[in-house]
């Protein structure tokens, strides 16, 4: 009875040395090399090598069998079993995605443009979930061929693996689509995570995209859940897909006294004491006339949609204060004479 209890507790001391060995070594890689991002994402691969090292060694070295003298073990060797192919698939799952990780941040670090990074992150976050997901269901099915009842069951459903297969395409047949139309925003770069996007009058940032749905944050903070199988059939409008720079626009309804000249001279001002324009293009122009106003409209440029939006808030706030303490005679009225 010391012989198999002292085995279970080496093999758990084992473990828990080659897990914090483990961690000391990444820990190393990574002070030794501060630039290679990959080990310090391999550090959350701990527990799953842990686990999958203990069931391997439960396993080898049988240490449980003296514990049921009496009874047929096997059913606690099938449960290890099972535990090791589980532990097996969650360490896989673990390195992908920290591999993919390690990938995104390299990079980041060596790619400045910014639409370039947003099309990465969108597709290595889809390969990341195709690949789990695949992942899982070998492992599934791994843990089901364990059993010899489902060895048995597994020629008669092979046998009708076509015809099953056509009823679960009809009755899946949206959320296959959702998911080749995932595949398809990955890799075609239509949109990617962080792009300013227009949806029926909406606009919103995309914050998430999955194989499913997508997720736009808009301005007031709501979110707007979105099939993704929407951007591969109807149109919509990216601000950012190549450039993530902006025109923005201001009209201003004025008297017909209004000095153009020196409105145009103080949006120049301004434009040249504020961070949000990027000092690419500007202008202030007369579009059209009314019997009592004229309609001015200033263009401005700004880097991002979201310096834009700012930049046209504080340009018609000071254009409009301008005319109101230097040309009062330039504000819109009622004429009655």
């Amino acid at each position: 009875m010391l012989w198999p209890l002292a085995s279970l507790l080496s093999a758990i001391f084992a473990t828990f040395f080659a897990g914090w060995l483990l961690d000391q070594i990444l820990q190393r890689l990574a002070a030794r090399r501060p630039d290679s991002p990959l080990w310090e994402p391999l550090r959350r691969c701990r527990i799953p090598f842990q686990l999958a090292l203990l069931t391997a060694l439960l396993l080898l070295f049988h240490p449980t069998r003296r514990f049921f003298p009496h009874h047929d073990d096997a059913a606690v060797r099938h449960a290890v079993l099972l535990a090791l192919i589980a532990s097996l698939g969650w360490l896989t799952v673990r390195v992908l995605a920290a591999t993919l990780e390690a990938v995104l941040a390299r990079y980041e670090t060596v790619t400045e443009d910014a639409s370039r990074v947003g099309r990465v992150r969108t597709q290595l976050g889809l390969v990341r979930r195709v690949g789990s997901a695949l992942v899982w269901v070998v492992t599934v099915g791994a843990m089901l061929l364990t059993f010899g009842a489902m060895r048995t069951v597994g020629a008669s459903l092979l046998a009708s693996a076509g015809l099953i297969g056509i009823v679960a395409g009809i009755a899946a047949q949206s959320t296959l689509g959702n998911f080749f139309a995932g595949l398809q925003i990955a890799f075609s770069d239509t949109v990617r995570i962080g792009d300013t996007v227009v949806l029926e009058g909406q606009q919103g940032t995309v914050e998430e995209i999955t194989l499913s749905y997508l997720v736009l944050r808009l301005w007031d903070y709501r979110r707007l859940v979105v099939p993704v199988s929407y951007f591969v059939s109807r149109p919509f409008e990216n601000w950012t897909r190549r450039d993530p720079g902006l025109l923005g626009w201001v009209l201003l309804h004025v008297d017909h006294r209004t000095p153009v000249g020196a409105l145009r001279a103080e949006l120049e001002r301004f434009l040249a004491a504020t961070d949000l324009w990027d000092g690419e293009e500007w202008s202030l122009t007369v579009t059209d006339t009314t019997p009592s106003t004229i309609v001015v409209r200033a263009l401005m440029t700004a880097r991002n949609p979201d310096d834009a939006a700012a930049l046209k808030l504080a340009a018609r706030e000071h254009l409009v204060a301008y005319l109101r303490d230097r040309h009062p005679e330039s504000l819109p009225r009622v004429r009655t004479d």
